[in-house]
């Protein structure tokens, strides 16, 4: 019995032992990261937030002909505005352009009690989309240049969220799934993805229900509405359809469209070359030709995910750079203006996930790009405005960010956290995933599952508030509003 419980006891002490050895941190990788010389996007208009609130209920004491009547003036004022800059070369800096966003705002409130104008509204923002696209892409609006960015960004993202917040107004079956952009011919090779026709080498930027996916989408300097980015591979022979893409659990993949849909989308839009660029003038096939060479890439070797976000290196690769790479081998750059994120904040938080790289490639911006065409765009009327908490959740995470907040993580956890990453360590040898992706820490791993923990305390306050502005003002809490009680709930949280 004695022998027995010497045994006991040094195995006792040889585990205590292991768990303090483990139990000390690690020194991380101290990589000089690339933070760019530039400024975050702010919109600063508060106050024409509030006047649009202000005028949706003074609109909800108005007759319908009154509505109907200030609909037609102001729809009327922008299609006068629209046949006048036919007649000239337009430049970002025109003074027209930020009209043109004050007169689409400013019928957001008055829409909102009129579903049946709805429709004409989502073919207002669809008109202009397409012009100040083709206005950047055809002038060759220089966008590196501040004016642009800040130009095309403040009307093609506050469309959007004007359309947006009318939606969320109505019940869900009167805000329609699809919205057809441009109008298109249908390839020989085509298959249908969430209701949308894609042709080969087209590229699906979306917005997944993870949180990481809100700090990917909002942490850029520009923020955005999408995280993740996949190309469509069409089989020429067999005409099965597959989706290229790099997920963090498993890196570079390929999955069909039945999978691809089985991940929970809340928003999509593909993106297609300019059929006039000279590329394709000189290469009709090369979008086809780029998604076949990286789907045969893919299947030739393991890619690991890339935390770092190099798109400059391809032994390990992001979302975006799997899209990036396949076109620039055929002779294509992308992201003609590369994404910038700035905020210490959120510099600060991306690094402890292993991020070095701040000046690269994201996938909110690739609509921005001049080479390429917006085809269509998918939103899911359910949870929309699931993604629009998640997105005032992560506004108000970052601005605690930049405040100074720090990640932490259960240091008691790392020697658990440690020896899983050693068993994920042997399936990642065996070419399966696991639970600890390839290429993050221990230390990250847990910092992560703080982080992802603060998000959904955060998210849950939020939506309680939510709940009782509408109880109280029978209407949905619009954008400002949810930031406002996001931001409560974040300081709530991180004072305890």
């Amino acid at each position: 019995m004695k022998k027995v419980f010497s045994i006991l006891k040094k195995v006792f002490i040889g585990l205590v032992i292991l768990y303090l050895i483990l139990l000390i941190p690690s020194k991380e990788e101290n990589e000089q990261p690339k933070i760019p010389n530039s400024k975050a996007f702010i919109w600063n208009q508060d106050e024409v937030w509030l006047k649009l609130e202000r005028d949706y209920l003074k609109a909800k004491t108005l007759s319908v002909t009154q509505t109907t009547f200030a609909i037609d003036s102001l729809q009327t004022a922008l299609n006068n505005i629209y046949n006048h800059l036919q007649t000239k070369k337009i430049e970002p800096s025109d003074s027209l352009l930020p009209e043109v966003g004050n007169l689409f705002f400013s019928l957001a409130p008055y829409v909102a009690l009129q579903p049946a104008a709805y429709k004409n509204y989502l073919a207002t923002y669809n008109l202009w989309r397409n012009y100040l696209k083709k206005q950047s892409q055809s002038q060759s609006w220089d966008m590196d240049q501040p004016q642009a960015q800040q130009t095309l960004y403040k009307l093609l993202y506050g469309m959007r969220a004007a359309t947006e917040e009318v939606a969320l107004q109505f019940p869900d079956k009167e805000s329609p799934a699809l919205l057809q952009v441009n109008k298109n011919f249908v390839a020989e090779d085509s298959v249908d993805i969430l209701g949308a026709t894609v042709h080969s080498g087209d590229i699906l930027v979306s917005r997944g229900g993870a949180e990481v996916s809100a700090l990917i989408s909002r942490g850029n300097d520009f923020p955005g509405n999408f995280s993740h980015v996949a190309l469509v591979y069409i089989d020429e022979n067999t005409k099965e359809p597959y989706l290229i893409e790099s997920h963090i659990e498993k890196g570079v993949a390929i999955s069909g469209v039945a999978q691809y849909e089985k991940d929970k989308k809340l928003r999509m839009m593909i993106l297609r070359p300019r059929a006039d660029l000279p590329q394709l003038q000189k290469e009709p096939n090369l979008c086809h030709l780029a998604a076949k060479k990286i789907y045969e890439y893919a299947l030739s070797k393991h890619i690991p995910y890339d935390f770092k976000m190099n798109y400059k290196d391809s032994s390990a690769m992001f979302c975006s750079e799997v899209v990036s790479f396949a076109y620039k081998n055929e002779g294509l750059s992308l992201w003609k203006h590369l994404s910038t994120i700035s905020d210490k904040g959120v510099v600060n938080w991306l690094q402890t996930f292993g991020v070095t790289n701040f000046i690269t490639q994201m996938p909110s911006d690739l609509e921005y790009d001049p080479s390429l065409m917006v085809v269509s765009e998918y939103k899911d009327p359910e949870t929309l405005y699931k993604d629009h908490v998640d997105n005032a959740v992560m506004d108000a995470l970052i601005t605690e960010a930049n405040a100074g907040a720090k990640l932490d993580y259960n240091i008691f956890m790392l020697p658990v956290a440690r020896i899983i990453k050693g068993y994920c360590l042997i399936k990642n040898a065996f070419g399966k995933p696991g639970i600890i992706p390839e290429g993050m820490s221990a230390m990250q791993a847990l910092k992560n599952e703080n982080f992802v923990k603060i998000y959904n305390q955060s998210r849950e306050k939020t939506y309680a508030l939510a709940k009782e502005f509408q109880q109280e003002n029978s209407y949905r809490a619009p954008y400002w509003q949810l930031v406002s009680f996001a931001n409560a709930s974040v300081k709530v949280i991180f004072k305890k």
